[in-house]
């Protein structure tokens, strides 16, 4: 018999085959990518409230339901599927109130009638979901708590599957991603908060970038005056990888484990270092505008200020929130990063470019920690009590990023410096000015400890399975169109075309690679404004 452990992370899914006997992994499967349009889980939001959850619900079950064809086990000897994520994921995953998220206003939700929405664990049949696309009959689904609607079962895996809820010193924890979860314990008390960093802390929306997968760049170091690239393997494992001069893009020594493209690590690598190397003498300008580092594979000024955006949302959400909990930045004793970005960004160049906050005297990376909470509850049923258990007993403050003047004064500091190269001097002016404490100098020191290798582990005997292509596309009517093809320009990830079908026309859309909300060319390109992504529905697979 076998279980599966889940996780619906915003940026794309990973999961496990599990033999329950033996409490050993099998295979691990990940998707490059997620099935709903955009890079952000408002851009998620809005699809699933735009064009119907019923769509997007449907959209995250044809990809759970190619994620279990990967692992090539017969349905009926799966007996457990455990999922975790956070409450948008999970809600679109169950097909079941997602307003409440969508709106924070108490007016409007009660105009809704989604007031006081409960996330509470639950155990159901499989059946309930997958009945009439995948036989599993002898499984249950099981899903972990929230801890507020806000606050989330990936929020809850961060504080578990670390030893941060076991922290008597002030410590806060961070899930590096699209939507970066975070928590600040002091005392007994827990005060949470998200930012949304977007797509780039996760190396989408950059030129070159790509998720953390084989073949992304994931750090940079200087070796002989070049630089020496850290490529992810076929097992998802750090190589040592060509030794390139960024400046000219000529490879001065080859590698067998070639890049492909650069993940977030690997952008926030490679800005520390040419901040430090005094190739960036004022943000965010490189030069000649670009680092080359292989063939096709650059970063760009404008890559620089996406990633600024995104390092500039956490640092921004890190003070505002130790702001909001009345604490003394000094005071700060350990910092945990969490997720794929958390696991292979170089923890030291992260802090000096201010995506972990540089006065932590220690900071520990760990790996997964959503699938990982979601792997124990897998095997053993009964944990899900002791999880129920925690959750009730974490008294969680949560700080609206949205509505703090703090995070909002300190984010127009940090776009400023990347997007304009604002100086230090002039920062601190400005936080003076919007009566924000000044913050402190980076220690020179700090402890280090990287618990894991990779973000998952242990990947199964049966190694890794990564779903490149999702497969599914969106199919809308277009009725008044005169087949200029302005929107299939438009596209910057070519993610449409318009077809002719029975005498009519229509829009397909790759699902993975559509921008959704954050982009929308195609909708305002049109000259007759015949494009609708509210009628969009999954096209029906031959």
């Amino acid at each position: 018999m076998y279980v599966i452990s889940l996780d619906l992370g915003t940026s794309g899914f990973r999961s496990q085959l599990i033999d329950l006997e033996k409490k050993e992994t099998i295979k691990t499967v990940i998707t490059m990518g997620h099935p709903l349009p955009g890079g952000n889980v408002m851009d998620h939001l809005d699809f699933a409230i735009t064009t119907g959850t019923d769509v997007a619900h449907g959209l995250i079950i044809e990809t759970v339901k190619e994620i279990l064809k990967r692992f090539n086990v017969e349905p009926e000897k799966i007996i457990r599927l455990a999922v975790c994520g956070n409450p948008i994921q999970l809600s679109l995953f169950q097909n079941s109130e997602i307003r409440d998220l969508a709106y924070a206003g108490k007016n409007k939700q009660a105009a809704l009638g989604v007031q006081n929405v409960k996330r509470d664990a639950r155990v159901f049949p499989a059946n309930e979901i997958f009945k009439g696309i995948i036989k599993m009959d002898n499984c249950e689904i099981i899903v972990p708590p929230a801890i507020k609607h806000e606050i989330g079962a990936d929020a809850l895996a961060m504080m578990l599957e670390t030893d941060f809820i076991n922290q008597s010193e002030p410590c806060l924890v961070t899930d590096y991603g699209t939507n970066a979860e975070m928590a600040l314990k002091i005392g007994d008390r827990i005060f949470t908060a998200s930012a949304s960093a977007g797509p780039a802390i996760e190396g989408q929306g950059i030129s070159c970038g790509m998720l953390a997968g084989p073949g992304a760049i994931s750090d940079v170091n200087l070796e002989k005056g070049y630089w020496r690239l850290t490529v992810l393997d076929s097992t998802m494992h750090p190589a040592k990888g060509p030794l390139v001069d960024p400046v000219t893009g000529d490879e001065i020594e080859g590698s067998d484990t070639m890049p492909k493209g650069i993940t977030g690590t690997g952008v926030i690598s490679i800005i520390s270092m040419a901040l430090k190397e005094g190739l960036i003498s004022k943000l965010p300008e490189l030069p000649n505008g670009k680092l080359v580092l292989g063939d096709g594979i650059m970063i760009s000024n404008k890559d620089v200020e996406e990633v600024g955006k995104a390092i500039g949302a956490i640092r921004a959400a890190h003070m505002a929130l130790m702001i909001e909990a009345g604490m003394k930045f000094e005071d700060l004793e350990h910092s945990y990063m969490s997720g794929a970005a958390g696991t292979y960004v170089d923890a030291e160049k992260a802090r000096q470019i201010g995506a972990i906050p540089g006065f932590s005297r220690s900071i520990i990376q760990f790996g997964n920690t959503s699938i990982g909470l979601a792997r124990k509850i897998a095997i053993d049923s009964s944990k899900l009590e002791e999880v129920i258990a925690i959750a009730k007993k974490i008294q969680a403050d949560h700080v609206m990023m949205a509505s703090s003047e703090t995070f909002k004064d300190i984010y127009v500091c940090e776009l400023s410096t990347w997007q304009q190269g604002m100086p230090a001097d002039v920062y601190a002016q400005m936080l003076e000015m919007s009566g924000i404490p000044a913050f402190p100098a980076n220690l020179k020191e700090v402890e280090i400890e990287k618990r894991v290798i990779r973000d998952i582990d242990d990947v199964g005997y049966l190694g890794l399975d990564i779903v490149k292509d999702i497969g599914i596309t969106l199919e809308a009517p277009v009725y008044k169109c005169i087949l200029c093809h302005e929107c299939e320009k438009e596209c910057p990830e070519d993610a449409l075309v318009i077809v002719e079908k029975d005498g009519n026309r229509f829009v397909n859309i790759d699902s993975q690679h559509c921008l959704g909300t954050s982009c929308r060319r195609c909708v305002t390109i049109c000259p007759e404004q015949t494009m609708n992504h509210a009628l969009l529905k999954i096209q029906e697979k031959k």
